[in-house]
């Protein structure tokens, strides 16, 4: 099994307008509201996928309600610690006018002290019964920022490797625990090690000083552009083909999940990213966050290009 985790998971709601302007009123042409968050969209590729999987973390109120509910209707099994106050709604408006994408991202409820210790446990738990977990997101209010790396520590304690997708100092913290993969951007890169990243030779760089630290896959995203990839000390270029893409949000997501999923059946490191990109590629196709199909993936995988770096 791979268990997915949501510190602060939401309803993801989307818009869809044929021009968002300010300053007026704008009538919604298409709306869709599923349950959300970066480690229940990674849930949802990896259920695609054929792979058993579990999605856990904090929910909270009707919206954490609204949660459970849809994951139900998908068939996505899940262990979310019910908290105080009321899960997040996470609003995206896609303009298709003007081809813009515009998120409100609400903050979410604080986790008092006993829930922290409640989730250590059922981390626990679900590490021993699974191959990975995966720490997806940020952190909501009343977590310590090294939260990620303690619930890292605990994984590997119950024998399952440990993947993490974070930013900020949850990340910074995040990785004196050694998780198996991380995938920062090419911002969250430059911050992680306090300096600049202006091209493909200094991220390389950034990179290899990350793998030097204990971590066995570094997949810097490069949004439209692919991305750079380090596995067990060797570099890759990952270029993709052009998409017609519809909403990019969650895309990331979606590429984590592949990772996992390929890691998970023995593919190779290139493949492994390879496969991966295909995943984060169909999902920008789709108007909702953390959707792909098997034929979109498959086509995908047979036209990304993988060298080495």
């Amino acid at each position: 099994m791979i268990t997915t985790v949501t510190l602060n998971a939401a309803i993801d709601k989307t818009y869809t307008v044929s021009s968002f302007e300010m300053n007026r009123v704008l009538r919604i042409g298409e709306m869709i509201a599923v349950a959300g968050g970066k480690g229940v969209n990674v849930a949802r590729v990896v259920h695609t996928l054929g792979e058993p999987v579990t999605a856990a973390g904090f929910a909270a109120g009707f919206n954490g309600q609204f949660i459970r509910q849809s994951l139900d209707e998908e068939g996505i099994g899940h262990d979310f610690i019910e908290v105080p106050g009321e899960s997040r709604l996470c609003l995206t408006v896609l303009d298709t006018q003007n081809g813009t994408q515009t998120e409100l991202l609400e903050p979410g409820p604080r986790i008092p002290p006993p829930s922290l210790e409640e989730l250590k446990s059922r981390i626990a738990s679900l590490a021993a019964a699974s191959t990975h977990v995966c720490f997806s997101g940020s952190l909501p209010a009343g977590c310590p920022a090294d939260l990620y790396a303690e619930l890292i520590r605990l994984t590997r304690l119950a024998g399952a490797e440990a993947v993490l997708d974070a930013s900020g100092d949850a990340l910074a913290a995040g990785l004196e625990a050694r998780p198996l993969l991380i995938k920062p951007n090419e911002h969250e890169i430059e911050r992680l090690l306090g300096r600049a990243a202006s091209s493909d030779e200094d991220l390389a760089g950034c990179i290899r000083e990350l793998m030097g630290r204990g971590i066995r896959h570094v997949i810097v995203s490069l949004g439209g552009r692919g991305a750079l990839a380090g596995s067990g000390g060797r570099l890759r270029r990952v270029q993709l083909p052009p998409v017609a893409a519809v909403n990019p949000v969650g895309s990331g997501d979606a590429m984590v999940a592949g990772m996992i999923t390929a890691i998970r059946r023995g593919f190779s490191d290139a493949d492994m990213v390879r496969f991966g990109a295909a995943c984060g590629s169909a999902n920008a196709l789709h108007a909702q966050a953390g959707v792909v199909t098997m034929e979109e993936v498959e086509r995908l995988h047979r036209e990304i290009r993988v060298t080495d770096y």
